[in-house]
């Protein structure tokens, strides 16, 4: 039972996906486009976290914060230009 709802989950976060590819690519600003960019980050760090229960694994753990502290570092980048113009000062 567990498995199906694991399965439908991952397919309901996928779908999820596919609106914010929407949003990427037809959003009126730059903020949506970079909100957009963190929430596919923030679905894609669930999507491996369910994997890792539906496989029964921790291998995938590492996965998860690589792509946390990644979405953070590019979302923190991303405002910072928007706000000065420059990334590195």
């Amino acid at each position: 039972m567990i498995t199906y709802l694991l399965l439908i989950s991952l397919a309901i976060l996928a779908l999820a996906i596919l609106g914010c590819m929407y949003r990427l690519l037809k959003g009126p600003s730059l903020p949506d486009r970079i909100a957009a960019l963190d929430t596919i980050g923030v679905i894609l760090l669930s999507m491996v976290a369910i994997l890792c229960v539906l496989l029964r694994t921790t291998a995938y753990i590492d996965i998860v914060l690589l792509i946390g502290v990644l979405s953070f570092i590019g979302t923190t980048a991303f405002a910072r230009y928007m706000e000065r113009g420059e990334v590195i000062e």
